[in-house]
């Protein structure tokens, strides 16, 4: 056994050292000539150039060294030789390298000597005198190479021999004892003794199981990873002493988690007061749930207790995202803050000029007045209420409205003219470019989008300033836009500018009457058409609000 694994050692390992020398002799030779080869070929290239400027005189003086340079006439004549007497040369018109060189320009070839022992490359390449100029460079061939080579070669293969006998001798000792090669992956298939299979059977039992248990964890494991990766709540579970056990990427990032917090204490990761509370909770084995600020949002944090034997052995910690819902939440309660507050102040006003007059305290000349402001806080009131109906009505789709093909230019020219009187008072010139251009819609919130946008440009501008209103058809959308020249937005407002009752100036905004609902209307109404709304303002020079109709709002379906 010993002398059958000593000789397959030393048989595998001087054919694989042959094989590595037979492979790496030839790899090298066959490199060197093709570097030769191209060398041979750029020399041909440059010697061309030089007999084609120069003529014979090119040859005078130059140092060929290994290369042989001929120069062929165009019947084969030899015309010049660096290594032989032109006389004496036989005609090469028959020469493969010739051959090739006067019907295609250029050619080449390879010739053994006689011997064998040498290689001969040649390189030609046709003049534009119709001759030919031909290089070539002798090579030895790889068996003279390995003649060159054979002490060195022999050296090697000496050393590798007897480095290869001694550690297969070494080897093939340690592999015929039983007990220290048995396979312990692969029991049962371990060539031993025979009273070594009953335990050899127990240990491949016990490992089959052990599979079968592996193979289950991690296909569990990859299901809790697949499951919770993606996921846009974070997940953690942690032991009974806080260390955290399984983490996916929400939470790491939610966290603040340098890399992988697996095995680290959640508290030292993240030392938030909220946290600290809920998990507390947990591993005195109670529920827990608390909403905080985390990362870029508002999250929920509830914390639950792993039961295990009536114990608590781990908790598990879910942050679920609630920004949107809290946003919601919170612009809802402003939302009827803003209209009890919007309703309540022209009510009080009406409430109190009313009870003056009923109290016969209005003098008679004094009653025009109140009637007026009792009027004008009435019309507030009920612009308000319309404004805040639209909107519903828009929340809920405007399903019932009918859509039909309108004429953007048209519907701004006839708004223009309604604002006129209240542009002129103003003292806002206001002016429509463009062109006809249709857009498939609802006429009523398409001019609701068109007089909010122009109303606002008015109300917001300045003595002698300017609106200009342009409806322009391109090949993808009709784009409606209003500039004006007036107040302008400054950049901390812009991104809320739509939002229901938000001012930039409460105080001229109630002046002016406005409800703070029109531009939300234009976002919702923009919104039912697919349009995209643009706005561009500098502080003090003035405002541009872009409203773009795709195509697929602008075509009509049949």
């Amino acid at each position: 056994m010993t002398k059958r694994i000593f000789r397959s050692i030393c048989l595998v390992a001087i054919g694989v050292l042959f094989a590595s020398i037979a492979l790496f002799v030839g790899a090298l030779y066959d490199y060197f000539s093709t570097v030769q080869r191209n060398q041979l070929k750029m020399q041909t290239n440059l010697a061309a150039h030089g007999v084609a400027n120069e003529g014979i005189g090119y040859f005078d003086g130059l140092d060929t060294k290994n290369y042989r340079i001929t120069w062929i006439d165009s019947d084969g004549t030899v015309l010049y030789d660096s290594k032989s007497n032109t006389d004496e040369m036989e005609n090469h018109l028959e020469r493969e390298e010739i051959k090739q060189a006067l019907s295609k320009g250029f050619g080449e070839s390879s010739r053994y000597s006689s011997t064998l022992t040498e290689r001969s490359f040649y390189s030609a390449e046709l003049l534009p005198d119709g001759t030919v100029l031909r290089l070539s460079i002798a090579q030895n061939t790889l068996f003279t190479l390995l003649l060159g080579m054979l002490q060195p070669i022999c050296i090697v293969i000496l050393l590798a021999l007897v480095l290869s006998f001694w550690f297969a001798s070494r080897l093939s000792k340690k592999i015929v004892k039983p007990l220290n090669d048995i396979n312990l992956d692969e029991p049962l298939n371990n060539d031993c003794y025979d009273e070594l299979s009953p335990l050899l059977r127990r240990i491949n039992f016990q490992q089959q199981k052990i599979k079968r248990q592996s193979a289950q964890l991690r296909q569990k494991q990859i299901e809790f990873e697949t499951v919770t990766t993606n996921m846009r709540e974070g997940i953690i579970l942690l032991n009974i002493g806080g260390s955290v056990l399984a983490i996916n990427r929400a939470a790491e990032r939610l966290i603040g988690a340098d890399g992988s917090p697996v095995g680290q204490d959640i508290l030292s990761v993240n030392r938030s007061l909220g946290l600290q509370e809920v998990l507390n909770k947990s591993v005195n084995g109670e529920f827990a749930e608390k909403t905080m600020e985390m990362g870029d949002g508002i999250y929920q944090l509830k914390s639950s207790p792993v039961l295990s034997e009536g114990k608590v052995s781990g908790v598990v910690l879910l942050l679920l995202n609630v920004t949107e819902k809290e946003r919601s939440e919170q612009m809802r309660r402003e939302f009827t803050a803003n209209v009890s507050h919007e309703l309540k102040t022209p009510l009080h006003t009406i409430s109190g000029c009313a009870e003056l007059m009923v109290n016969g305290i209005v003098k008679q000349k004094d009653m025009t007045k109140f009637s007026s402001q009792i009027y004008n806080e009435a019309q507030r009131m009920i612009r308000l209420v319309e404004d805040i109906i639209k909107l519903s009505h828009l929340d809920e789709g405007a399903d019932d409205m009918k859509r039909e093909e309108t004429d953007i230019y048209s519907m701004a020219q006839a708004t223009i003219e309604s604002l006129s009187q209240e542009a002129e008072a103003s003292g806002v010139k206001i002016t429509l470019n463009g062109e006809n251009a249709a857009v498939y819609g609802i006429p009523q919130l398409l001019q609701g989008i068109i007089y909010n946008l122009c109303d606002n440009a008015i109300k917001y501008n300045k003595q002698g300033g300017s609106v200009t209103v342009t409806v322009k058809k391109e090949e993808q959308s009709v784009i409606l836009s209003v500039a004006d020249t007036g107040i302008g937005i400054p950049p901390e407002h812009r991104d809320r500018i739509f939002e229901r009752f938000y001012r930039v100036d409460k105080s001229h905004s109630k002046e002016i009457g406005g409800t703070g609902l029109g531009l939300s209307i234009v976002k919702h109404a923009a919104r039912l058409h697919n349009a995209d709304v643009q706005l561009d303002s500098v502080v003090g020079k003035g405002t541009v609000i872009t409203v773009t109709f795709p195509i697929i709002t602008t075509m009509r379906t049949e």
